[in-house]
């Protein structure tokens, strides 16, 4: 499964939808545009899966209108695949911000293991960013360097928000029902999708 999973079941979380809705759902709270041949073929193994459920809705003068609902197996799914961070996925920036934007859907030990699998993987990008600046500078590759030791930077500012995030992650969640506090600022983070 990847992200574009994940966001699709998450939008079917806030109610039924058909395709076009579900699409523009997607794209007015993540940015991403969903195309067709995305959307229909993961709506087709949620289906299957019994994670969804589809059933027409008459519309007079066309064809019936496929609507989409999220089960209970869908609700699970959702949750399973938000508290996990597969190694393969973890070195994707992508499928990192989607899991960290639903972090309240999930527990504490759930985030805590999400956030040490993006960890590890920026730690092991890190370590082979250094190996190529040390071959860049060796062989006296300045472009190669300069490229190199900014990607170098990058993830060690990186693994410094991570850091705090782990820190945010354990605290519990703020009640629903009280008002809302401005957004940390902006560090810059190139994990943004």
């Amino acid at each position: 499964m990847s992200y574009i999973e994940i966001l699709i079941l998450r939008r079917l979380r806030g109610g039924p939808a058909h395709g076009y809705e579900l699409r523009k759902r997607v794209e007015q709270t993540t940015g991403i545009v969903l195309h067709n041949n995305s959307l229909y073929p993961a709506l087709r193994r949620f289906e299957e899966a019994g994670a969804v459920t589809k059933t027409a809705e008459p519309q007079e003068g066309r064809p019936p209108r496929l609507v989409y609902k999220l089960t209970a197996v869908g609700h699970d799914l959702l949750h399973d695949m938000l508290a996990d961070l597969p190694p393969d996925q973890a070195a994707d920036p992508a499928e990192f911000m989607a899991r960290l934007g639903q972090f309240s859907l999930i527990s504490y030990p759930e985030r805590a293991v999400v956030l040490a699998a993006r960890t590890r993987a920026v730690r092991d990008q890190l370590a082979h960013f250094e190996t190529m600046r040390d071959l860049a500078e060796t062989n006296g590759e300045r472009w190669g360097a300069i490229a190199t030791r900014e990607l170098i930077r990058r993830h060690r500012q990186e693994l410094a928000w991570l850091a705090d995030l782990s820190e945010l992650a354990a605290a519990p969640e703020p009640n629903p029902a009280a008002p809302e506090v401005a957004a940390e600022p902006d560090r810059g983070s190139e994990a943004d999708p």
